[in-house]
């Protein structure tokens, strides 16, 4: 349940500007996507996959043999990239970019680590953050990220932190990739998601942290119903679609 394009309307003038906001922050393999995706449809609200947002500008630099540490090279890339989601809020939508279906490349470890390298760039999240803020249209929107809710909305009136140990989510990503006929090895999937932790963490812009007024939940060993209840639980029930 998204805006069906990635060119973003002037976010001051975009109808809906002041729709409600629920923001679902974490780390990689959090739940915080399949969350996400539960609770925008039960809610009736519209669904932003922000690092959906990074991970295809990552994609559409290496297309350009962009280096992902030149910053300028990234963020012009980021203004020209054509981004647009299509799904019907229950599944994990299609991720079309530059024209071409990469939802499956999307997925993909390696387009997770170039997220997370150009998300460290000052002017990629500056020509990412109106585009963002675009989503925000009637009758709500549920965003999924690691700053939706300290940076990009942190005026939201409901927020979550979501995270997991390590292990639980290195856990799940196997199973996942495995389900997808993607072959990976678990040692070097800990490995990575560990060193992401510290990278998003760290960085200087934006890092990964809980708001401050964010309800923080811990999704080890809980299972992906009881935490959307949880989250559901944020939402007054007269904002919920009928």
């Amino acid at each position: 349940m998204s805006p069906s394009t990635s060119r973003g309307r002037d976010p001051a003038t975009a109808a809906g500007a002041t729709a409600p906001v629920l923001t679902i922050d974490g780390p990689s393999g959090s739940g915080k996507g399949t969350v996400s995706r539960m609770v925008a449809h039960a809610l009736g609200w519209h669904y932003l996959d922000s690092g959906a947002l990074y991970r295809a500008v990552g994609l559409a630099a290496a297309w350009e043999q962009i280096d992902l540490s030149d910053a300028e090279a990234v963020a012009a890339c980021a203004s020209r990239t054509v981004i647009r989601f299509d799904g019907d809020g229950e599944g994990e939508p299609k991720v079309w970019v530059n024209g071409k279906d990469a939802t499956h490349q999307l997925r993909m470890e390696t387009a997770g680590a170039a997220a997370s390298a150009i998300a460290a760039h000052p002017p990629v999240r500056s020509a990412l953050t109106d585009l963002q803020r675009s989503f925000r249209t009637d009758p709500g929107l549920v965003a999924d990220g690691r700053d939706m809710g300290t940076v990009i909305f942190p005026e939201a009136p409901f927020k979550v932190f979501l995270t997991a140990s390590a292990e639980e989510r290195a856990h799940r990503r196997h199973k996942q990739l495995k389900e997808k006929g993607v072959s990976v090895n678990f040692d070097s999937l800990l490995h990575e998601i560990s060193a992401r932790d510290e990278r998003d963490a760290s960085r200087a812009v934006a890092p990964l942290k809980p708001a401050s007024d964010a309800l923080f939940l811990d999704s080890t060993g809980r299972s992906i119903g009881e935490v959307v209840q949880h989250v559901l639980a944020l939402v007054p029930e007269s904002m919920r679609r009928p």
